[in-house]
């Protein structure tokens, strides 16, 4: 049985296992001294993308069938130039560009975010930062957070089918309204890449990143999809102000590009989530030295009310 077998076929498993493993190789593992701890995040970060690289290698060969070739980083390239190198080597300085741009606009938006409010609240109970950020993996592998790239990606790859005229502004709001009335795609009434809890005028990351989308759409001979892909944007927006009836408007947030420029780079949805966490393991380990270096040291420890009525015991005899 191979490491794939053994971690679900998922790589967010393999990365979050690589992680817990690293403690044992680490001769002061639960040291939490700032010189320390800094010396434990600029080792994560730098082999977080080697992890991701060869465990997708291994994934597509134990998977699909194909060659296995391992490729040693080279040490004179940058952290996403490097990626895409020990990946696949075909790419463009343009595509190191860009993943580049995105690792830095991943890395981190705040802080209120549920990873890496996952590994604040791990860190404060004085685990050691590998359990913390394995913890911090375990949070972004859920759909609800670090899944989006790829909702938006399949949602516009169904998109592209079943609109007929992408250029037809009344058939793309038709099938909108249907998508938020629950009665088209997937049925859930959402429509990805559209609003963010935080940014509601516009959110930034996704201002920047779809410039250099129309750049790469550009070199890869794509533009009447990057088109169409705005063109969505545009009329979703409108159309989720029509479907609830006011004048607040909603912004795509940085979802709504980051699949399609994946997709363009050549990047397999395999590892949509796996770019993620090699992007916020900087703001993870930030976060981690701020949470032990900058505060009393208590433990973040939330509160629940109840807000049932009082209820009657009922024997279990009589249940």
């Amino acid at each position: 049985m191979n490491i794939i077998d053994l971690e679900g076929r998922n790589i967010m498993n393999i990365l979050a296992r690589s992680v817990l493993e690293m403690y044992n190789f680490d001769e002061n593992p639960d040291d939490v001294s700032p010189n320390n701890l800094m010396r434990q995040s600029i080792e994560l970060i730098s082999k977080f993308p080697a992890i991701v690289a060869y465990a997708y290698n291994i994934y597509r060969h134990s998977t699909h069938g194909r060659s296995l070739h391992i490729r040693h980083p080279n040490e004179k390239l940058a952290i996403a130039e490097n990626f895409l190198y020990m990946l696949k080597k075909d790419y463009t300085p343009l595509d190191a560009r860009t993943l580049d741009l995105l690792l830095v606009l991943q890395a981190e938006h705040g802080g209120g975010n549920n990873s890496t409010f996952t590994v604040r609240v791990t860190s404060s109970s004085g685990t050691d930062t590998y359990s913390s950020i394995a913890a911090g993996i375990g949070s972004l592998k859920g759909p609800l957070h670090g899944g989006a790239n790829i909702q938006v990606a399949d949602m516009f790859n169904h998109l592209k089918k079943r609109i007929k005229n992408w250029t037809d502004m009344a058939e793309i709001d038709s099938y909108f309204m249907r998508m938020l009335n629950k009665e088209a795609y997937n049925k859930t009434g959402l429509i990805y890449g559209i609003g963010h809890a935080v940014y509601t005028i516009s959110d930034p990351r996704a201002v920047l990143l779809k410039e250099l989308a129309r750049d790469l759409a550009k070199e890869k001979s794509r533009e009447k999809e990057f088109a169409f892909l705005e063109l969505l944007e545009e009329r979703a927006i409108e159309c989720f102000a029509n479907f609830k009836g006011t004048q607040k408007r909603v912004s795509s947030n940085v979802d709504f590009y980051s699949g399609f420029v994946y997709e363009m780079i050549g990047l397999p949805q395999e590892i949509y989530t796996p770019l993620f966490a090699m992007a916020r393991i900087v703001g993870w380990t930030a976060h981690r030295i701020e949470e032990l270096t900058s505060r009393s040291k208590r433990i973040i420890r939330p509160a629940y009310k109840n807000i049932l009525d009082e209820q009657t015991y009922i024997p279990l005899t009589e249940r």
